[in-house]
């Protein structure tokens, strides 16, 4: 709900319409003390807002491994406050089998990543791995964490969970080995034990060599290969994660990324404002649709660096855009959020390869950036539409740009996006434009400018 207007209405009584019984409180004078309830609250929250405020302002790894650890079941959140961690420069560590916890834990001004909020590896695997570590010491290799864990304690479905999320890198880099690797470890794993629960054991076992280098020893090896490529160890990690952890096919372009896109994807669903957005996002998926009149539509599952978004594009917008439309595609997506149905919708009114973006670059002396008559000659420069209203869905004669205008102002340590009526439809002329008024300006590639 949203205040539109306020009135007074003097002095009046107050009722505490909260909970039936034993709410407010009798004073010894007589008098009710009424919206107890209230108050209290008020209270409790405001101290409870302080100490999170001093906690994440004077122990910021700490208040953010303690915030993913609360939420490491919700892989939306989790996402959300990993990208929170990188903002803040916070890495946060893929997980480790020799490292990682239950929970998110700080570690030297980095956080290392909760077994909790990997799939297929349930409360009883982790306090198994936990136990062994406890014990044994860390482990050396796949074949040691085999014969240490029994197939009980750590199942084949666990075991390949570790390995795709990277729980196993430093023992072994090479995941795609690993996975080969597996079945003919595990079984290996399985027939000492059953050698020793017979008492057979093995010459090592004989002369109390059981240390894990012997172990590995005698391990059953296949044929080298190749490991996975980058693509797609962070597909695995998606799809064990429900997000990448070890590296983002928009890591490349993060920073431009912040400038271009002021509002991330994962604030949309909370916003009630229509308004105009610039996003750098990747497709996750693509759902085509028929309308009544049998036209073509889509509806797309987009992901930028902070969560994800549904968005719609309409038959007009599909038509222009349907040939960018692959899963794992990177895009500079236009569009405006919209509310229909008290829900929030991204409309895509145009789109394109992250590749060919092209992006203008101004500098400023901090003498310029503060004269307004230079500044009205750098508008008039760059040459926006007097008519300018959204520039989506419009043709190109009426002057919609594509193209962003940043500004790198001296001594500054951030560049300053100039608004989508600031950006233009060609760089060369415009680049031009901006030096024959004595601006030093130049444009580059998206990509090359991150």
């Amino acid at each position: 709900m949203k205040i539109v207007s306020r009135k007074s209405l003097g002095v009046q009584p107050v009722y505490d319409i909260g909970l039936a019984k034993n709410h407010n409180f009798l004073l010894e004078n007589g008098y009710i003390a009424s919206n107890c309830f209230n108050k209290s609250h008020s209270v409790a929250y405001g101290y409870v807002t302080y100490q999170t405020a001093y906690l994440k302002a004077n122990y910021p790894v700490e208040y953010m491994a303690a915030l993913l650890s609360s939420i490491s079941g919700d892989q939306d959140k989790v996402q959300r406050y990993i990208a929170n961690c990188r903002s803040m420069g916070i890495a946060v560590l893929p997980p480790d089998v020799n490292s990682s916890g239950e929970d998110f834990t700080p570690r030297d001004q980095r956080i290392l990543f909760g077994l909790a909020a990997i799939k297929n590896l349930g409360a009883g695997p982790i306090a198994a791995i936990l136990q062994a570590r406890q014990e044994g010491g860390v482990f050396t290799s796949l074949a040691d964490l085999c014969s240490r864990l029994d197939s009980r304690s750590l199942n084949k479905k666990a075991l390949e969970a570790l390995i795709q999320t990277g729980a196993l890198d430093l023992l072994e880099p090479n995941r795609h080995q690993l996975i080969k690797d597996l079945d003919i470890t595990m079984e290996w794993s399985s027939r000492r034990a059953r050698e020793k629960a017979s008492g057979q054991g093995n010459i090592f076992d004989f002369f109390g060599e059981t240390n894990n280098t012997a172990t590995v020893d005698v391990v059953p090896t296949t044929a080298r290969v190749q490991d996975y490529s980058s693509q797609e160890k962070l597909r695995l990690e998606k799809e064990l994660l429900g997000f990448y952890i070890s590296d983002h096919p928009l890591s490349v372009v993060s920073r431009s990324a912040r400038l271009m896109a002021p509002i991330s994807l994962c604030d949309i669903p909370d916003s009630f404002e229509t308004k105009v957005v610039t996003a750098i996002a990747l497709v996750l998926d693509i759902k085509e649709v028929v309308t009544k009149k049998g036209d073509r539509m889509a509806i797309l599952q987009l992901e930028d660096l902070t969560g994800s978004t549904e968005a719609v594009i309409f038959p007009k917008t599909f038509d222009k855009v349907k040939h960018l439309l692959e899963k794992d595609k990177r895009l500079m997506v236009w569009g405006k959020i919209d509310r229909r149905d008290e829900q929030t919708q991204l409309i895509v009114e145009d789109m394109q390869p992250i590749e060919s973006v092209r992006m203008i670059r101004i500098e400023l002396t901090r003498e310029q950036a503060s004269d307004r008559q230079v500044l009205q000659k750098l508008k008039t420069a760059l040459n926006p539409n007097p008519n300018y209203n959204s520039g989506y869905g419009k043709n190109d004669s009426e002057g919609s740009g594509k193209i962003p205008v940043i500004a790198a102002i001296e001594y500054l340590p951030k560049l300053v996006r100039l608004g989508n009526q600031f950006w233009v439809q060609d760089e060369e002329s415009t680049v031009l434009a901006l030096q024959k008024e004595g601006f030093k300006a130049s444009y580059d590639a998206l990509l090359c400018s991150n």
